[in-house]
C-alpha cells in the first residue's frame, strides 16, 4: 500500500498554478499536465479550496493560490486531500491471537513506535513549501 496519489497530485496542481500564474488554470489545463481526467482534477481543486489554500468561482474557469506559495506547506496539503484519517498513516491489524505472546502484544508495542513515524514525516512536510517545490523545479529545468 501507498499514500494516495491525491498528495504528489495535489502538490502539482499548486505548483502549476503558480507557473501559470498569468493564464487560465482549468481542470482541463491541469489535467492535460498531471495526465489525468478533469474530473479528478476538480476533486482535488475542490479539497484544496475546503483547506482555503486555492481560491476558485462558479463560472469561471480556473482557479489561483488563496495564499503566498512560501505560506503553503507539504503538510498542509498531504491534509487538504485526505491522504488518510487523522493519526492513521500505518494501520495494525484489529484481532491479533491473544493466546499468542506476539498477538497479545504486538499492538501496544509497535504503535507508539508507528506514531512517532508519523510525526517525523509530518514534521518533513511541514518544513517543505510550495515555494520550495516550484524552486527546486526551476533549478531543474534549467540544468536540462
Amino acid at each position: 500500500m501507498s499514500i494516495s496519489s491525491r498528495f504528489a497530485v495535489g502538490v502539482h496542481i499548486l505548483t502549476l498554478i503558480e507557473f501559470n500564474k498569468d493564464g487560465v488554470s482549468s481542470s482541463e489545463y491541469l489535467a492535460e499536465s498531471v495526465n489525468t481526467n478533469p474530473a479528478l482534477i476538480r476533486k482535488i481543486i475542490g479539497m484544496l479550496k475546503k483547506a482555503e489554500l486555492v481560491e476558485v468561482h462558479p463560472g469561471i474557469a480556473g482557479a489561483n493560490l488563496a495564499k503566498k506559495l512560501s505560506e503553503i506547506t507539504l503538510l498542509d496539503v498531504y491534509k487538504a486531500v485526505n491522504v488518510v484519517p487523522e493519526n492513521e498513516l500505518f494501520s495494525v491489524h484489529e484481532n491479533p491471537n491473544p493466546k499468542c505472546l506476539v498477538g497479545r502484544n504486538i499492538q501496544e508495542t509497535i504503535i507508539p513506535i508507528l506514531s512517532i513515524a508519523q510525526l517525523a514525516m509530518e514534521k518533513v512536510l511541514g518544513s517543505v513549501t510550495i515555494e520550495d517545490i516550484f524552486e527546486a523545479i526551476v533549478e531543474k529545468e534549467k540544468q536540462k
